[in-house]
């Protein structure tokens, strides 16, 4: 979902702020398109491992996505087959359990509604609310029934990991750099950011979360090891008869979310659990994810209301920066 480098497109909604490097290192930056987005790699040090990002990129492209055919997710999904190797099973038996946690403002199993509004065929159109009801029946993640890596369904339910995948190739890729030696790089896998360690001058890397209203940047943020991953309702949507429509959908409604948010940014060392986390808060509200944050404590959070004003938690108090026309906004610090 979810953001961007200065050099990529601006429909990204991160930009990753790279100013004076006092030390020199040498780097190697690789561009490619997978997922459904634009990736950057900036790697200092050991460069010989992009083509080894590139392969896990495409490999996990090719297991999880909905939209590849023969995808382990669209064979699934189809019916074909009710057992997923390993590394699947392990990824949607944690997507499950923060469907859990979240009392299904995540949920897996909206795969009908979204291609019901287009958002996973670009052909866009608003369904009627006969049509959502029938399909809601088969929206609930309660409808999956895990044994191992044997996953049972109720009949019509499909998934959609496009609210996790991300997430868990940003860890997996970070493991494989600490692992090859590297102690420094950047990685925006479409918006779902990942800093490794600090920059090569030993400061925290900078990035800057896009103000919703497409008019500059809200805010910048200072991190070392972390992921940062936005969700907001201006990324992906269409309009018609003079409404926009977004693809963050709630998933007791089909409806877009209308949660009195416009952007969730959410940090921490779980790549995963952010992205996650970023969507569900988003569709939750404000009042919901406080509390979520008061009861995990395993992630922090920056979120910009419909009213133009700024939440953030109580870790980030000292790394965080609005700026432009942000810059003025009411900021209340959230604490347990």
């Amino acid at each position: 979902m979810k953001r961007g480098l200065a050099i990529c497109m601006g429909f990204l909604s991160l930009l990753l702020l790279f100013t004076g490097c006092r030390k020199k290192e040498v780097s190697k930056t690789a561009t490619i398109f997978a997922m459904d987005t634009v990736m950057e790699f900036t790697v200092y040090g050991n460069s010989e491992i992009m083509p080894q990002l590139e392969a896990t990129v495409r490999e996990m492209e090719n297991r999880l996505s909905v939209t590849v055919d023969g995808s382990e997710v669209a064979v699934w999904n189809r019916g074909g087959s009710e057992t997923f190797s390993p590394d699947t099973a392990d990824l949607v038996a944690r997507a499950l359990e923060y469907c859990r946690r979240t009392d299904g403002a995540l949920d897996i199993t909206v795969c009908p509604l979204m291609r019901a509004w287009g958002f996973t065929t670009e052909t866009y159109r608003v369904p009627s609310a006969e049509e959502l009801a029938e399909l809601l029946e088969k929206v609930d993640y309660r409808h999956i029934k895990a044994d191992g890596t044997t996953f049972c369904k109720s009949a019509g339910t499909e998934i959609d990991l496009g609210a996790v995948a991300k997430g868990e190739l940003g860890n997996r890729l970070i493991r494989m750099l600490r692992e090859s030696g590297v102690k420094s790089a950047l990685l925006n896998l479409g918006g779902n950011v990942v800093a490794l360690g600090n920059r090569p001058d030993g400061a925290a890397w900078r990035i800057a979360i896009e103000d919703p209203g497409k008019e500059g940047y809200a805010g910048v943020l200072q991190v070392t090891d972390s992921a940062v991953v936005t969700s907001g309702g201006y990324e992906r949507n269409f309009t018609q008869n003079g409404v926009v429509y977004h693809h963050l959908l709630d998933p007791k409604t089909g409806l877009p979310a209308s949660s009195g948010l416009l952007s969730v940014t959410v940090v921490g060392a779980d790549g995963m659990l952010c992205d996650a986390m970023s969507t569900a808060c988003f569709v939750m509200g404000l009042e919901k994810s406080i509390e979520q944050w008061k009861t995990y404590r395993d992630f922090e959070a920056v979120f910009l209301t419909e009213a133009g004003d700024i939440y953030l938690t109580e870790g980030l108090e000292s790394s965080f920066t609005a700026v432009d026309r942000y810059a003025d906004a009411k900021v209340t610090v959230i604490r347990a």
